[in-house]
């Protein structure tokens, strides 16, 4: 299938409902039997084909009823406001997951598990990120607040460190994980604290993440 050429580097942020760790993320069943999950990407450099991404963020929500391997999951994708109409589509053309070799990226590997995508949003994205001190922050105004802080011993309180290396994922290579908060409502409404997060450096293709 032929495919339009894109690239985007820059910062990843996810969080999920599951534990600390996300047993999703080794092949195993989601913590609470089934995944909610916002993903953030702040673009400092990007392409699809020729429509330049450069500055750009871009919001999705998802939740599926089991494991987001058995399918029948929804998603809605939040733009950022400051895109131009070529850039929308460019963005919502690489959510798609339409322009990744099969199985090669997250967006494609979403696509094949989602059964209903809601329109899409077009708002003001707020994305704040230290990776070295595993904090973030991503709010979309009347949509979602996802916040991030270092996993935390429970018995001295001191900040845990926990960075992951996945050689051949479809996400990233190496992130940090850390601890998160998400508040959205309608359609797709998540609501927890203390459950997973990780920050990721951005670097994807149709081929998939840099390694």
């Amino acid at each position: 299938m032929a495919y339009t050429d894109w690239h985007l580097s820059g910062i990843n942020f996810s969080a999920c409902n599951c534990d600390w760790g996300c047993p999703c993320q080794f092949n195993a069943l989601p913590t609470r039997g089934n995944c909610r999950a916002t993903v953030a990407f702040g673009i400092d450099k990007g392409h699809f084909g020729g429509t330049g991404l450069d500055g750009l963020k871009a919001v999705a929500l998802a939740a599926w009823p089991g494991a987001m391997h058995e399918g029948n999951g929804e998603i809605m994708a939040v733009i950022d406001e400051r895109a131009d109409a070529k850039q929308r589509e460019g963005l919502l053309e690489i959510l798609s997951g339409k322009h990744s070799e099969p199985g090669a990226t997250i967006f494609n590997i979403i696509s094949m598990v989602v059964t209903k995508a809601h329109p899409p949003l077009f708002k003001p994205i707020t994305l704040e990120v230290d990776m070295a001190a595993r904090t973030g922050r991503v709010f979309v105004p009347g949509v979602i607040e996802t916040r991030a802080e270092p996993i935390k011993n429970p018995v001295t309180g001191e900040p845990q460190r926990a960075r992951v290396v996945l050689p051949e994922g479809f996400e990233y290579h190496e992130a940090e994980y850390c601890s998160s908060t998400v508040k959205s409502g309608a359609p797709i409404a998540h609501d927890w604290a203390g459950r997973h997060a990780h920050i990721a450096k951005l670097d994807m293709g149709p081929k998939g993440a840099r390694h």
